[in-house]
């Protein structure tokens, strides 16, 4: 996971869409059932996880089948592909998956037969945020450990998290669609169009809410929310970065109690598909309260909505709670 606790004010430019396309594939519906597979008579997508099954569901509409390859609750990135899930790739008509998140799905994707593949990492920019191991130390000894290892590891995937950049991947992925299923391109096209609508309106209430707040930082105990945070001109800053389970230091502990005072923080957030035992321990420490803020890695019954739509909306609740919204 590309993720990195620093402080970034500025909202990066937009990239152009770049739609990669390839024709062959997938499971079942966004249920995860693995016995509806690929070979059905709709247009069969294969999912890597949630994100990108409600991009398929949205945009294919009644032409499509969709699975994902990542069960409700399960840790995304985590996933370890299995020899059936392989087959199953492998009988569906297209993949959709979002390259750096899911190492094992990349490799199965890359080494399947699959005609139409779509990365979704291609569909808009992913950006360089540090390195949350390294950020505090200084860039020149961060840059001298090889720049091999920061290509690797460097590409922030929470794109979705911002509905400009989902936005723009949804174009690609439209445009992906079409060309593998031309039969229904108008029906695709026209579904884009409907969600690049909702999104833009979406992009339009996180704007308005956080326009006007007492504090622009907030605390998270994973650091997946650094578009979001540059989007609305806001500041991240993760209590563990890169695992969120793991234990923050008394130093981290300290400069974040130091940073809740001087910004005027008044919440620590955790997520619904891990441990709040982070988030605790700095709330605890530093007399600040907890709350959800959800990655929307997945959908399930501890979270703030059935969808990607009431779950955003929800996490601008939050935020606009914890930051002070006028």
């Amino acid at each position: 996971m590309t993720v990195m606790n620093v402080r970034r004010h500025h909202i990066s430019g937009l990239a152009l869409a770049a739609v990669t396309a390839l024709g062959a594939g997938t499971l079942s519906a966004c249920s995860s059932d693995s016995a509806a597979a690929g070979n059905t008579d709709k247009f069969d997508v294969v999912a890597s996880f949630y994100p990108m099954a409600f991009l398929a569901e949205q945009i294919g509409g009644d032409h499509v089948n969709v699975s994902s390859l990542t069960e409700p609750g399960q840790e995304p990135h985590d996933l370890e592909i299995s020899a059936q899930q392989r087959a199953q790739l492998e009988d569906s008509d297209a993949a959709l998956y979002l390259k750096g998140l899911q190492p094992s799905v990349d490799e199965t994707v890359e080494q399947s037969g699959l005609k139409t593949k779509i990365d979704a990492a291609t569909l808009t920019k992913l950006e360089d945020h540090g390195d949350v191991e390294h950020e505090h130390e200084g860039e020149e000894a961060h840059a001298e450990e090889g720049h091999a290892e920061e290509e690797e590891h460097a590409r922030d995937p929470h794109i979705w998290l911002d509905p400009v950049k989902y936005a723009e991947v949804a174009k690609g992925v439209g445009a992906a669609f079409e060309k593998a299923d031309p039969d229904h391109a108008a029906d695709y096209k026209k579904n884009t169009e409907a969600l690049v609508k909702k999104l833009d309106a979406l992009n339009t209430q996180f704007a308005d809410g956080l326009k006007n707040t007492k504090s622009k930082v907030f605390f998270t105990n994973h650091a997946a929310f650094i578009y979001l945070a540059e989007r609305y001109g806001l500041t991240q800053e993760a209590i563990s970065g890169l695992d969120p389970d793991s234990e923050p230091s008394p130093a981290r502990i300290k400069e974040l109690q130091e940073e809740a005072k001087a910004d005027g923080v008044t919440t620590v957030f955790y997520e619904t598909l891990v441990s709040d035992k982070t988030a605790k321990t700095l709330a605890d420490d530093a007399g600040l309260k907890t709350d959800v803020l959800d990655p929307l890695e997945g959908i399930t019954d501890k979270s703030k909505g059935d969808d990607y739509f009431e779950v955003m909306e929800s996490n601008l609740t939050a935020l606009k709670t914890a930051l002070g919204a006028k």
